[in-house]
């Protein structure tokens, strides 16, 4: 197999059961007016992720490699998001509320969106989903099985939150999972470096880290 230069240590990967997801980015998250400004965060921040993802992005469509795209909306009824959910923060929008974009983490509204740069293209999978976690109520798990994927190279937004999340989730259903390290931001920079280092530790309790160079090195050879 194939391998790539990544923390704790090399990780190998079959070509045909390999896909990346890349979660959340989205305009809600990335841009001015959205649900990360209203929260109080500085969106720039996630700004430098976008390049490499991209870069990921290309490799993978080179490769003919399965590519999932999440985002994280509610319905515009909002059924599918707890009370719990909405009211935490005290932000100055809360979800489901109107904003430069649209009604916040809404589905079809604007702000929802996949930023240009990074938009799907016909045949790569979207997926939505109501909770942090990207198999949390989502067909995802099903998806995975059905085309044999057994390794996973996460990229996206916010890092601690989830990306995290979804790759705990990934690793406990038995999935070997690789984060880029330049391809996924956070509003807070020692929050992301804190989860790279405790997704490699203890010879990668949850996965490996790699940046984005050594993954396009590894698709390209």
């Amino acid at each position: 197999m194939p391998t790539i230069d990544a923390q704790p240590y090399e990780f190998a990967f079959p070509i045909p059961g390999t896909a990346l997801i890349i979660i959340d980015m989205q305009r809600d998250f990335l841009e001015p007016g959205g649900f990360g400004e209203a929260l109080g965060n500085d969106v720039s921040r996630l700004a430098p992720a976008v390049a490499p993802t991209r870069a990921l992005l290309d490799a993978f469509r080179a490769c003919g490699l399965p590519i999932i795209h999440t985002r994280e909306v509610h319905r515009p009824d909002l059924s599918d998001c707890p009370p719990s959910k909405r009211v935490r923060g005290r932000g100055a929008l809360r979800i489901g509320d109107p904003g430069p974009m649209g009604r916040i983490l809404v589905a079809g509204e604007p702000g929802s969106d996949i930023v240009p740069e990074l938009a799907p293209r016909p045949g790569e999978m979207l997926i939505d989903k109501s909770g942090k976690g990207a198999f949390h109520a989502t067909p995802l798990q099903e998806v995975l099985a059905r085309r044999g994927i057994t390794h996973l190279i996460f990229a996206g937004v916010t890092t601690e939150v989830c990306v995290q999340t979804t790759m705990r989730e990934a690793n406990d259903r038995g999935y070997e999972c690789l984060l880029v390290e330049d391809a996924t931001e956070s509003y807070f920079p020692a929050f992301k470096a804190a989860t790279l280092e405790m997704v490699r530790a203890q010879g990668g309790i949850v996965g490996w880290t790699a940046p984005s160079a050594a993954v396009c090195a590894a698709l390209r050879a």
